[in-house]
């Protein structure tokens, strides 16, 4: 079978994390180079705490050049084997499949549908999965799939199972919990672990649990704010991606910073949505790199 050949048209983003030390950078770049590659973006980071290095450029072949991305990738190997790179070479121009879980708040799904809608998200949603019906309409609206999983505690098993059915046949590769109010199973979190993104509503570290916001007015906060991180077992605790903050007064009762907070959780989780699909997180044990 002939390998697919790319044109100049084409872009490709190559990710790379591994032990710090010197050459990495000229091995990466004379092998572009060699390849009749054009770099349009580089982004590099040293982690000197942890002796870790981390690498993204965005690239494509020169003009008139009809590469062979399969054989390119082949050729890699030879370059990241010294290093012990952990690397990969994304098609720029392939949508990410993504899947969305909902309940019955809508502003986030909103957002990121406005988003999509405009083609602002480079992504694909394979369908919105829900445990309530309320969100549907606005869902079908859009011509997207809605699957219905209501949860209790003797369906939660099942229903997990069925997701993770529909994840494996769509190929899943990110899950965006927008404000879906169930917690998931350990069992769930280690499947989807590095592939799920979950929107707090609170600034984190802080006001953890149920009713935060309640929390915030009790303690007279004077900026409240949203956290999307990654989904992991310990609750609230996974990675962090992006945060966001928003001024209040002293005057706002709890339905205002309900209101207030809507914006900052809408912009953390549609920014942590674009930075996942864009290939720019780059997990650090319990941190996170980003490359904006």
């Amino acid at each position: 079978m002939p390998h697919a050949t790319c044109t100049s048209d084409d872009h490709f983003i190559l990710t790379i994390s591994c032990p710090a030390t010197s050459g990495i950078v000229a091995a990466i770049t004379t092998f572009l180079t060699t390849h009749e590659c054009y770099i349009s973006e580089l982004a590099q980071y040293d982690d000197e705490d942890k002796g870790q290095f981390f690498f993204r450029a965005r690239f494509r072949f020169n003009e008139g050049v009809e590469g062979d991305i399969a054989q390119m990738r082949q050729a890699f190997e030879d370059v990241a084997a010294p290093f012990e790179m952990q690397w990969q070479i994304h098609g720029g121009q392939d949508k990410m499949p993504v899947l969305i879980m909902v309940s019955k708040f809508d502003h986030c799904l909103d957002d990121l549908l406005y988003h999509y809608r405009k083609g602002e998200l480079d992504m694909r949603i394979t369908a919105v999965v829900s445990n309530h019906l309320d969100l549907r309409p606005m869902v079908e609206r859009e011509g997207i799939r809605f699957v219905y999983l209501p949860i209790t505690k003797d369906t939660k098993a099942r229903q997990e199972a069925a997701l993770m059915d529909i994840v494996d046949e769509t190929g899943t590769q990110l899950v965006v919990l927008a404000r879906y109010m169930q917690i998931l199973s350990d069992e769930l979190c280690q499947k989807l672990a590095g592939r799920a993104i979950n929107i707090h509503h609170s600034f984190l570290p802080g006001f953890k649990g149920a009713k935060p916001y309640h929390q915030a007015h009790a303690r007279g906060v004077k900026l409240i704010g949203a956290t999307a991180h990654y989904v992991t077992a310990d609750l609230d605790e996974g990675p962090i991606i992006d945060q966001a903050v928003q001024r209040v007064e002293h005057n706002f009762a709890p339905e205002d910073l309900v209101a207030a907070g809507r914006n900052t959780e809408t912009q953390a989780l549609t920014n942590a949505v674009r930075y996942h699909i864009e290939h720019r997180v780059f997990l650090a044990n319990d941190r996170t790199v980003i490359f904006k």
